[in-house]
């Protein structure tokens, strides 16, 4: 079930160092207003006036921090550089990606504190952020087109994963589903994925020998419900590693009505599964 770790954001791109801007003449600084409205575009599925609103919000918690200047603020959907800061006159305009739209009080300081002291721990606590909401990166691409296949010879797993959507998540989980590749099964495995999930693609893929008369659907819904977890829940770098499954994601797995059934009849019956 464990997915594969999406690409990182190296801290070299992720972060540009404050430079000086350039003093502007006030024919420039009348150009530079007029293109503003141009960085209102829609962003993470927000409305032009939502994206204002979180932008200025932003924009007046930040200032409580600046110390010799104030916040210009313009946020953007980069997938590459997710902060690059100038200053000039007193003002320091922050590029900045929207996911630091939510982020809290110690990220904001941090902001201010890399802003105009260029301080190295505070450039470590900005990576570790983005590094932690890498997700938000890669929802801002469009996912690719998948053939879905969901409707097996026993399991259908749309039925399913509308069951689930409905009963755990209050329909909030995008994600499509669809059975893997029904490729020649490989006998005498020692290890099989049963399911994994793309962020990129916000895609659940579903082991096909899952889909036979003897699995039961709980089972099979267990390990669609476990997959639609990774849609909700963070996956953070712990020790330089990403970590899939933290407590609070094992704590939801346990809230599974047929857990235990489903972790028994794994034990039980996984080398069935190894050898189809």
């Amino acid at each position: 079930m464990p997915t594969k770790a999406p690409k990182a954001v190296t801290a070299s791109a992720a972060l540009k160092l404050p430079e000086e801007e350039p003093k502007a003449s006030r024919g420039a600084a009348k150009a530079t207003r007029a293109r503003r409205p141009r960085g209102q575009r829609v962003l993470a599925g927000w409305s032009a006036e939502e994206l204002e609103s979180r932008r200025v919000d932003l924009q007046s918690r930040l200032a409580a921090y600046l110390v010799h200047g104030r916040p210009r603020v313009i946020l953007t959907d980069n997938l590459r550089t997710m902060l690059s800061i100038k200053k000039g006159q007193g003002v320091y305009t922050f590029r900045i990606h929207h996911m630091f739209t939510a982020a809290p009080p110690v990220i904001l300081r941090s902001l201010a504190r890399y802003a105009e002291r260029h301080d190295a721990e505070a450039a470590a606590l900005l990576r570790a952020f983005i590094d932690g909401n890498e997700h938000m990166i890669r929802a801002a691409k469009q996912p690719r087109q998948v053939d879905l296949d969901t409707e097996g010879a026993h399991h259908n797993l749309q039925e399913i994963f509308d069951e689930l959507n409905e009963r755990y998540f209050d329909g909030r989980i995008e994600a499509r589903i669809t059975w893997g590749p029904r490729a020649k099964r490989k006998r005498g495995r020692s290890s099989i994925k049963l399911g994994s999930y793309a962020v990129e693609d916000r895609l659940i893929r579903i082991h096909p020998v899952l889909d036979a008369v003897d699995v039961p659907r709980f089972f099979v819904a267990w390990i669609v419900y476990h997959e639609m977890l990774h849609e909700v829940h963070d996956m953070p770098i712990v020790d330089g590693r990403r970590v899939y499954h933290t407590a609070e994601f094992r704590r939801a797995e346990a809230r599974f009505d047929h857990y235990f059934e489903s972790v028994l009849w794994e034990r039980t019956n996984l080398h069935k599964l190894l050898n189809r």
